[in-house]
């Protein structure tokens, strides 16, 4: 784990990445956790614009693409961390492994106060590394980070709908992020999970508003998204990667759903700043 604030990062950034480099798509294989002391920043995740403020956070979680906005703007801290720097109660309690919930964070009254607290004795602990030996050290970081990351697993987002979700739409969210490459239809995931078609539509109706069968094809998309945005590989690549008989029918869906080509998609996503 590495704890940095975002003039750390500016410093870094042209070191490390190259100018400019950091508002390019990445897609880190760690957790990033930001918070704002001042100043306002917009952060692209998984193609969509965040505006974060002080007092709110953004959970980029591994595998997710992030673009940078202008860190300029904005004073705060970055707290980058592995899933297994943290213990195995702190991981199933946090839900890590879960698919990823929407990364803003708007706590209030004790949660804010809460993790302010943690993120400042976070800081704190890490710069404060000659007081203790490292092995208490780097317990305290991990016990400190713990408390830091339940409260903050356990914050809804504003405007999540699949806060308290029910549980034919777990079961279906976790399949479908396991199974999506090879599996598409929606009466194969009901008769893996023992419910009918029509309920596992209910149920993701209910919670992001959508049927069980855009709820599939959203997330083949997103892949398919998040590997022309940060890979090399070709369209007809991603296409069998992905499970599509050809590279046409994945450009087909992909038109379809978003209304430009892979490659126009991956030209615009790499010129944005935004």
């Amino acid at each position: 784990m590495e704890v940095l604030s975002l003039a750390d990062l500016r410093e870094r950034a042209p070191v490390r990445l190259g100018k400019g480099r950091l508002t390019l798509p990445q897609r880190p294989d760690f957790h990033h956790l930001l918070t704002l002391s001042e100043g306002h920043l917009r952060h692209m995740v998984d193609f969509t614009g965040y505006t974060l403020e002080p007092g709110s956070w953004l959970w980029v979680r591994p595998g997710q693409v992030q673009q940078w906005g202008d860190i300029e703007q904005a004073e705060g801290t970055l707290i980058l961390f592995e899933r297994d720097f943290l213990d195995l109660p702190t991981v199933t309690l946090s839900r890590l492994d879960e698919p990823s919930p929407s990364p803003l964070l708007t706590p209030v009254g004790e949660d804010r106060v809460a993790l302010r607290t943690a993120a400042a004795h976070l800081e704190g602990e890490w710069h404060d590394r000659g007081s203790v030996p490292l092995e208490a050290h780097v317990l305290i970081l991990r016990q400190v980070l713990g408390a830091l990351i339940l409260r903050a697993a356990h914050i809804q987002s504003p405007g999540s709908r699949a806060a308290g979700h029910s549980e034919p739409y777990g079961q279906l969210r976790a399949a479908v992020d396991r199974d999506y490459r090879r599996v598409r239809r929606v009466e194969d995931y009901a008769r893996t999970l023992g419910y009918s078609a029509r309920t596992l539509t209910r149920a993701t109706l209910a919670a992001d508003g959508v049927t069980a069968k855009e709820f599939i094809d959203r997330r083949i998309l997103l892949e398919a998204k998040r590997l022309l945005a940060h890979s090399e590989q070709s369209a007809a690549h991603i296409a069998a990667r992905l499970g599509f008989s050809s590279a046409t029918n994945f450009s087909k869906f992909f038109h379809r759903h978003t209304g430009k080509s892979p490659l126009a998609f991956r030209r615009e996503i790499r010129g944005s700043q935004d």
